[in-house]
């Protein structure tokens, strides 16, 4: 065979990874946005209580402080392919779990079995997250190709983040006490379909497997992901990231559906507003992310940080100092109620959603830059950073405990405060200083060679 054709089958073979990775990344946001809109309903069971209905939230993303460093170990063992089936599968039991905890009455055993589900659900999507990321920069060569790609795989899981909030709320409707976690019983039954689907499909994709050595010789790590200033410094914004991303609509999710705070909305339909206006959010993720795809060719990564991060910090401090008299009617194609009402929600919900467009490009230009010059400790360094997506889980649970002592507005100052953490990041923290670390695939262990 010629050249030219080993590399059009190589490109060929690429190309379907890519799309394979794509995919998974929807799967990664449809499964962890099911948390925040399902644990309204658990919220309301105790007496409306938020910081109760954000535990499968922290469920979800405390498994990834469990699996994140494992996940990596088990990528460099097996490879990216089988670590995905086995995620895939994982996931699969997690939404059973949830779905079985609405078999029953309500009460606290059925609540511990949907948080069982929601944990076993966050291996699942921690372990796809660990293959995708590095996977995907992988096959755009790295630099700004590879958060081309990032952003691209970033846009598919902001179109699933943006549709599913949208739908648990239709699903669940008005919130009372009568609401049920069976309510949302299609979702989870969809989900399952999706995912045995995605089973098959990644069963039969040819994947590439840079960390497995064809010869069977296992290379030397001399050092590690913790040797690297920028990779430790990256470890501590994608925290910081992933509870930003997750605090702000999931913090508003329940700001608006809380009638008795702020009086947003039509009677009775709340959270329905709520969710429409939260899956504008992810919307505007899959927006920016759509666009960081079409520019990150030309525009770094770092670039783009620095602008989004300072550009966030800005509209979250306007929607915390914006009073909450001051209001705007939703769009007819967002909300309209069954007799033709029109909602009002405070103008600060307009800031926060804004904010989507901010936080959709952090993710990929934060791993990116961290990553940068890493070699064969890439896939350790992204076990590393999906053990700390758990920020998805901690930082927004701080928030909701600021929420019910300060207020939900003010609690916001939380996120103000990590955005400038990611703002340093993108101004001096993203530089390698350690380029005199061999990060080589080719060194192999002596006595093994012998």
């Amino acid at each position: 065979m010629s050249a030219k054709s080993n590399s059009q089958s190589k490109g060929g073979s690429n190309a379907v990874a890519i799309i394979a990775m794509f995919f998974l990344f929807a799967m990664i946001s449809f499964v962890t946005n099911l948390a925040a809109p399902i644990g309204t309903i658990w919220g309301y069971q105790f007496e409306g209580n938020s910081f109760l209905g954000m535990l499968g939230n922290m469920m979800n993303f405390l498994a990834y402080l469990f699996m994140g460093i494992p996940a990596g170990k088990i990528i460099t063992r097996i490879g990216y392919k089988k670590t995905a089936l086995w995620a895939i599968g994982i996931g699969i039991v997690g939404l059973f779990v949830q779905w079985c905890s609405g078999l029953g009455a309500v009460g606290i055993g059925m609540f511990i079995i949907y948080l069982i589900g929601a944990f076993i659900c966050g291996f699942c999507v921690c372990m796809l997250n660990t293959v995708t990321n590095p996977m995907l920069n992988m096959l755009g060569g790295g630099g700004n190709r590879g958060n081309q790609l990032l952003q691209a795989g970033g846009a598919c899981n902001s179109l699933a983040g943006t549709v599913t909030p949208f739908f648990v709320g239709a699903l669940i409707g008005q919130l009372s006490k009568e609401s049920h976690i069976g309510n949302v019983s299609p979702l989870l039954w969809i989900a399952i379909g999706i995912f045995v689907v995605a089973f098959i499909v990644i069963s039969i994709v040819r994947i590439p497997e840079p960390t497995l050595n064809k010869s069977g010789v296992t290379p030397v790590y001399t050092h590690s992901p913790w040797s690297f200033r920028h990779t430790v410094l990256g470890v501590c914004a994608i925290f910081m990231y992933v509870g930003i991303e997750v605090g702000i609509p999931s913090t508003l999710n329940f700001y608006l559906a809380d009638q008795g705070s702020n009086g947003a909305g039509v009677i009775g339909e709340a959270s329905i507003i709520a969710g429409a206006i939260v899956s504008v959010y992810w919307f505007l993720m899959l927006v920016g992310r759509t666009l960081s795809s079409a520019i990150s060719g030309k525009v770094s990564s770092r670039a783009q940080l620095l602008s989004v991060s300072g550009c966030a910090i800005i509209l979250v401090i306007a929607a915390i100092l914006t009073p909450k008299e001051v209001t705007f009617n939703v769009p007819s194609f967002i909300y309209t109620g069954g007799m033709g009402e029109v909602a009002q929600v405070p103008m600060s919900a307009l800031f926060l959603v804004l904010c989507g467009l901010c936080t959709s490009v952090m993710w990929g230009g934060i791993f990116n830059l961290a990553v940068e010059g890493l070699g064969k400790y890439t896939a350790q360094a992204s076990g590393i950073f999906m053990m700390m997506v758990v920020g998805g889980g901690v930082i927004p649970l701080i928030q909701q405990l600021f929420a019910g002592s300060i207020g939900y507005m003010s609690s916001y100052w939380l996120i103000v405060a990590c955005l400038g953490f990611i703002f340093f990041y993108a101004v001096a923290g993203c530089i390698n200083v350690n380029k005199d670390i061999d990060v080589s695939y080719e060194e192999e262990l002596k006595e093994e060679l012998v």
